[in-house]
This record gives C-alpha cells, structure tokens and sequence, in this order.
C-alpha cells in the first residue's frame, strides 16, 4: 500500500533517470497525470501516454535526454507532505532555482505551475519542485 501517491511517482522519475530508463510507468491517477501534462508542456519529460494493463491503467512517461545523454530533469522535490502541509499565497510563490525550474501547486481552480499561478494571482499547496 503506497501512502503518498505523489512521492511514489517522483522517486519512480528519479530511479529511472538515475539508470538512464527511456521509460517509466507510473500507477494512474488524475493528480499525477495533470501533473505529468504541466511536466511535459514545460519541456522536462518528451511525452506520455495512458494505457491500461492487467492489473488498471497507468501512464507511460518518456523521459527526455539532450543529445550527449544529460537528462532534461536534474532534480525533483516533494515539498507538501501528508505530515506538513505547505501553502503558499500567490505573492509569496518564489521561481525555483532562480527560473530554472518550476514548482506545481494545487490552488482552487486546479492543478498549475508557479508561472501560471503567479499570473493568475492563486495561491495554495506547493506540492513538488522541478528543476
């Protein structure tokens, strides 16, 4: 039994860069695949892909490398965890290691980027850091 389904989803992105995967399949839900769009619009993964299997459906994520190997993604972070929630209001979201990166945060009208959520003046759950 997985008790942060988030976390489970970063570490797996981890591993699989660590090995240099093309590939990791992550466990369906609607909170990852929003997140692994917000991903993939950004430019840190290539593409997905939802597919369904013996035992449910999940999402396919193709890792992105640049032409000598390096990964697209250098780093990932849980910030809000189950034990200690992290919100921010809209004034107070910073840039992730200075605009290289981006947080995702669950406001009120859905799963966005800091970027997004800045312009849109939300606030809410910081809930990971890419970058």
């Amino acid at each position: 039994m997985i008790t942060d389904p988030l976390s489970d989803m970063l570490i797996r992105i981890k591993n699989a860069l660590a090995v240099r995967h093309q590939t990791v399949e992550i466990p369906f839900s609607i909170l990852k695949l929003k997140i692994i769009q917000i991903f993939t619009k950004e430019g840190f993964i290539s593409d997905f892909k939802k597919l369904k299997r013996n035992n449910g459906r999940i999402i396919k994520v193709y890792l992105k490398y640049d032409a000598e190997g390096k990964p697209a993604i250098f780093g990932l972070k849980r910030i809000s965890k189950i034990g200690k929630r992290v919100y921010k209001k809209a004034k107070e979201i910073k840039k992730v290691k200075a605009g290289y990166g981006m947080a995702i945060i669950s406001t009120s009208k859905g799963i966005m980027s800091d970027k997004e959520a800045r312009e849109q003046r939300q606030g809410g759950e910081i809930l990971c850091e890419i970058w």
